[in-house]
């Protein structure tokens, strides 16, 4: 091989280190941040529940009008 074949291939590979630090970057960050949305999915969840629970505890009365009609 030509000295120029090599220098071309160093850059290459030397391209494709930069690129592979940077996926490896994006990729840390989309775990942190599915990590947060799947915590915010869990209280969501759990909110959830307890208005349901919350709700459902009046449930023979839940078809009367109100007092003040």
């Amino acid at each position: 091989m030509n000295d120029n074949r090599i220098i071309e291939l160093e850059i290459k590979t030397a391209y494709q280190e930069d690129l592979l630090q940077e996926l490896n970057k994006i990729v840390g960050q989309q775990q942190q941040q599915i990590g947060r949305l799947e915590a915010t999915c869990r209280l969501l969840n759990e909110r959830i529940k307890s208005v349901s629970v919350e709700g459902s505890g009046g449930g023979e009365n839940s078809d009367e009008v109100p007092p003040h009609y």
